[in-house]
C-alpha cells in the first residue's frame, strides 16, 4: 500500500464510498480541490443540494491540511496544460485536473482517482484507480 497519496476531488466527494484499502494510509489533497469544493454551494441548484456540499467542504476543510498550490505547481501546471492541449484535450475544460496533476507532480505523489480518464496524456503522473461504490 502507498504511505502518501494525492486524492482527486473525485475521490474526497465520494469518500464515504471508497473502501480503505483502495486509499493510500496518509491521503493528502491540493489546496485546488478546497478549491474546486469551494465552488459547489454557490452553484448548487436547490436548497438541499448547496448544504450537503456546503458540508462536504467543511469536512474537507476539517479533515486535511491540503498540500500548497505554489511557484513549483504553477511552473508545471505549464507542463502540464501543454501536454494536454498539444495531445488534442481541452485544457479549459479540465483545468482543475491540470492543477490538481501538477501538485501530484511537483510533490511527487501518486493521484488517487475516479477519473483515469481525466488526467491521459500528463507525463510521469502515477494515477491510482479507486473504485467508488
Amino acid at each position: 500500500m502507498t504511505s502518501v497519496g494525492l486524492l482527486d476531488t473525485s475521490v474526497v466527494v465520494s469518500l464515504q464510498n471508497v473502501p480503505a484499502e483502495q486509499l493510500p494510509a496518509f491521503p493528502v489533497i491540493s489546496a485546488v480541490t478546497l478549491a474546486e469544493l469551494s465552488v459547489g454551494p454557490l452553484v448548487a441548484t436547490s436548497h438541499e443540494e448547496r448544504l450537503r456540499r456546503q458540508l462536504m467542504l467543511q469536512t474537507a476543510e476539517s479533515t486535511f491540511d491540503p498540500l500548497p498550490f505554489d511557484a513549483a505547481c504553477a511552473r508545471r501546471f505549464g507542463q502540464v496544460a501543454g501536454e494536454l492541449r498539444n495531445s488534442g484535450s481541452k485544457s479549459r475544460a479540465r483545468a482543475f485536473d491540470a492543477l490538481i496533476a501538477a501538485t501530484a507532480l511537483v510533490y511527487d505523489l501518486p493521484l488517487f482517482t475516479s477519473n483515469t480518464a481525466d488526467f491521459v496524456g500528463i507525463s510521469n503522473l502515477v494515477l491510482v484507480e479507486v473504485s467508488i461504490t
